[in-house]
């Protein structure tokens, strides 16, 4: 059993906060570490490391900072397995695909921080006025600044957060999910022994009071967070109030949408794979899927067929497909959005009931005959679930797809050049064009609606992690009139 603790300036500390939490393996149902909840005064004390380290951060050339990030990168790289291993028993995803995961978000760390060596740090422009006088465009770093991540991924949320704001010369406290801090414990270490300076980055436990007092820091420029809508309206009325800047990545409900002229076979085992990864917690898991009705039957018998394939069991088992989800209030969530659908007239094609079996497993499971009243189709599940609407034509699925308060990501197939131009008109942060995921690193977007707000993504990162100054020069200095 082991028990956490902080990492602030450098050092490992016990959290002064009083009150103990347990990380559950969801496989097993058994606790594998325990920690004391950081609060105010932990906060703070990681907070003022962050805060001291910075001027000797910001002075490192962009290059020096650069290498120092992409050592820890490679290490990272070195030990994708084993970090694998720890979200395996914290959070339940099996260990082969969190590897390939993790080893993406590795060379992700690298390519990100390695813009900074052609993002515009300072740069001169010029106007109408008299010859010779400019003004130069230099762009300092925040300071001390917050990443808080989710459960759900807890390596890659830290990793696609820290390149551009390190890279910048800002230092970073870092505040996981309280249902997954082991492997961010481990991603700390590691950045201590690749040599990454004392403060640089910093690592405080704790559930949502600790992200709140981090969020409400006075001397916290930037909070990047990742997860629920309620939790970031709380994190933008907090960094509002202090007129501090905030990036929210929050809730998806993402659309997919099937048209007439696409392979149903191949889509379907496509459409299986991105609603049933990782058990379908992933912010962009295909959560509502419109498939046009000249297609329809032939989809969803291969995506029923798929979904078949995904085989339950613990994550360090290779065979195992899915895993268990994180715990039993997320069961209870994906359990009571199927029960809602089936009440409301859904038939279940697989899956549907949850195993009679130690460990919060629910199987991959498809829906159809459902309607956009149902949670399935209107709330995030974060679950196994693929709920299949037939439409009739492609501008219906497409307006269907449109009417939801989240925006985060849709995905598209189709071979008609016009539906794709409509497609990239959704108000979603990123549309996907006959494949899931996807973009090389120069890809931007900001998520539309309740899934949050603040472009992230090659240079736009860098505009967040910074702030602009204009220097203006005149053509001539005054002279003393002698």
């Amino acid at each position: 059993m082991e028990t956490l603790q902080n990492f602030i300036g450098g050092r490992w500390e016990e959290p002064v906060g009083e009150d103990v939490v347990a990380v559950v393996d969801p496989a097993t149902e058994e606790a594998v570490a325990y920690f004391r909840a950081g609060n105010a005064e932990d906060v703070d004390r990681a907070v003022s490391a962050a805060v001291t380290a910075q001027p000797a951060w910001a002075a490192f050339t962009v290059a020096e900072r650069v290498n120092s990030i992409n050592a820890w990168a490679d290490e990272i790289a070195v030990h994708a397995t084993e970090l694998a291993e720890l979200e395996c028993r914290e959070m339940g995803r099996p260990i082969a695909i969190g590897r390939s995961f993790i080893e993406g978000a590795a060379a992700g760390l690298k390519a990100a921080s390695e813009q900074a060596l052609t993002y515009p740090f300072a740069e001169t422009v010029t106007g109408p006025g008299p010859a010779g006088e400019r003004t130069d465009i230099v762009r300092h770093a925040l300071g001390a600044t917050a990443v808080i991540t989710p459960w759900n991924f807890p390596v890659v949320m830290v990793l696609g957060a820290l390149g551009p704001l390190l890279a910048a010369g800002n230092t970073v406290v870092v505040k996981p999910s309280e249902r997954s801090p082991v492997s961010t414990v481990r991603l700390l270490e590691l950045a201590s022994s690749s040599g990454l300076p004392a403060g640089v980055l910093n690592l405080v436990l704790g559930d949502g009071r600790t992200g709140a007092a981090l969020t409400e820091h006075e001397d916290v420029q930037l909070v990047h967070f990742t997860g629920s809508v309620a939790a970031g309206r709380a994190v933008g009325t907090a960094t509002g109030r202090r007129l501090r800047r905030c990036v929210l990545e929050l809730g998806g409900k993402d659309a997919v949408l099937i048209d007439a002229g696409v392979d149903p076979v191949a889509t379907g085992q496509a459409v299986a794979f991105g609603a049933f990864v990782n058990s379908g917690q992933i912010c962009t898991s295909m959560e509502r899927i419109y498939v046009h009705e000249r297609v329809a039957n032939e989809f969803v018998e291969a995506l029923v067929a798929a979904a078949r394939t995904f085989t339950l069991g613990d994550g360090t088992d290779p065979g195992t497909v899915l895993g268990p989800l994180v715990d039993a209030r997320q069961r209870e969530t994906v359990r009571r959005h199927v029960q809602d659908a089936v009440d409301k007239g859904a038939t279940v094609r697989t899956g549907g009931t949850a195993p009679e079996r130690p460990g919060y497993f629910f199987p991959a499971t498809v829906l159809t005959d459902v309607d956009d009243t149902m949670l399935v189709m209107t709330e995030e599940t974060f679950g196994p679930i693929a709920p299949v609407a037939v439409v009739s034509s492609f501008e219906e699925g497409l307006a269907r797809a449109a009417a939801s308060r989240y925006g985060l990501a849709a995905t598209v197939y189709t071979d008609d050049p016009e539906h794709i131009a409509a497609a990239a008109r959704l108000p979603v942060g990123v549309v996907w064009v006959n494949q899931w995921q996807g973009g090389g690193p120069e890809r931007l977007y900001e998520p539309a609606r309740d899934s949050g707000m603040g472009a992230t993504g090659a240079r736009a990162a860098y505009d967040a992690a910074t702030r602009p100054a204009a220097v203006h020069l005149a053509a001539t200095a005054p002279t003393t009139g002698r």
